[in-house]
């Protein structure tokens, strides 16, 4: 399914729905971070995806990075909460959701990334400093700045 993501465009259309969903940043042992490239919007992401009834949101973080890229991690720390509802996402079967997210930093204990095929198109690691060159959405990118500032002592919660 298609996706368009709108943020503070005066013509996103009007959102009708809102789903609890998570992203996780993973760093390698040289400091590259897991990225995905995502089949519905064409752009790079941190891996994640929606909550499921029953699980706890840490289990569905874990869940989605091992879903999406073949990548086993375990949760370490809420890097912030992301609910702006000037972002929202635009599906090809008149969903319209509101951004709802929590991004977490995970620790990567084993697995080599592999794109999925469904939702993922590649999954890789990249250094920081080579982000600049990847189609990575705002939102996406505030979430790695907020992880990879050091000297952030409480997750954002915006």
């Amino acid at each position: 399914m298609a996706r368009v993501d709108y943020f503070d465009d005066p013509n996103a259309p009007a959102a009708n729905s809102v789903v609890p969903s998570v992203t996780v940043v993973v760093r390698d042992d040289a400091g590259r971070l897991l990225l995905i490239h995502k089949i519905d919007n064409d752009l790079w992401a941190l891996p994640g995806g929606g909550h499921d009834a029953g699980e706890r949101i840490t289990d569905t973080a874990v869940r989605e990075v091992k879903e999406e890229t073949g990548v086993d991690v375990e949760i370490l720390r809420l890097v912030g909460t992301y609910t702006d509802p000037r972002h929202v996402m635009a599906y090809d079967d008149g969903e319209v959701r509101q951004q709802f997210s929590l991004c977490f930093e995970g620790r990567w204990l084993g697995g080599t990334p592999r794109e999925d095929g469904t939702e993922t198109k590649a999954a890789r690691w990249i250094a920081p400093d080579e982000m600049t060159q990847l189609n990575i959405h705002p939102s996406m990118r505030l979430r790695i700045n907020h992880a990879l500032d050091e000297s952030r002592t409480s997750p954002y919660l915006g």
